[in-house]
């Protein structure tokens, strides 16, 4: 084999070899984008039940929707937890105030968080959540008995989307445990979605 020839072969290994570095690279860096990408498109489409936060409330329309409220307790957590209403009826744009109450039945202190999910999934981008005790740890002295309150609206836009026109019900459910990493255990983080952080991250 001649020396320009070599050198030919040389450079083509060179490139083939600078081009598999970079494909490994962007994969790399793809699967660490992955998951703010994907949070941030629930965030933004509603996509598996992420309710939308912060926003203030547009003002009341004509319809109106029910919102029921769901509560459960992890079983190591010594607590009895459930809202205060069991549903209410709320006008579309209008905000709408709920509260759920937590016990802790314990003789000693003991610290809970929440988790939350809303169905059908499909309404998530249009249920926006002002203010929930959803993802802060609450210590509870034995005995003690705190309201959790909950602000929240339905966006009226829910009314002109063809797949939720049809929607006249939404559920929001609570979970209580005693640690961010029993609820991922449990798998309530999966069904949660997207907006789910993680232990000392408020989202609202």
């Amino acid at each position: 084999m001649d020396e320009t020839r070599a050198a030919a072969i040389q450079r083509r290994n060179r490139r083939a070899g600078i081009g598999l570095a970079t494909v490994v690279v962007g994969m790399v860096g793809l699967a660490f984008a992955a998951v703010p990408l994907y949070d941030l498109f629930c965030r933004v489409t509603g996509y598996n039940g992420t309710v939308q936060t912060g926003a203030a409330a547009p003002g009341a329309t004509g319809r109106t929707i029910q919102v029921r409220f769901a509560a459960q307790t992890d079983r190591n957590l010594p607590w009895s937890f459930q809202p205060e209403q069991a549903s209410m009826t709320v006008r579309l744009g209008e905000e709408g105030l709920a509260f759920y109450t937590a016990n802790n039945r314990a003789d000693t202190p003991v610290t809970g968080i929440s988790v939350y999910n809303v169905t059908p999934e499909k309404v998530g981008r249009y249920f926006h959540k002002v203010a929930c005790f959803c993802f802060d740890e609450q210590t509870l002295t034995p005995g003690q008995r705190v309201d959790m309150p909950l602000s929240f609206w339905v966006d009226p836009r829910i009314a002109e989307d063809p797949n939720t026109r049809d929607v006249t019900t939404i559920t929001l459910s609570y979970t209580f445990f005693r640690t961010i990493e029993d609820a991922e255990r449990a798998g309530a983080l999966a069904n949660a979605g997207a907006h789910v952080g993680r232990a000392g991250t408020r989202a609202n």
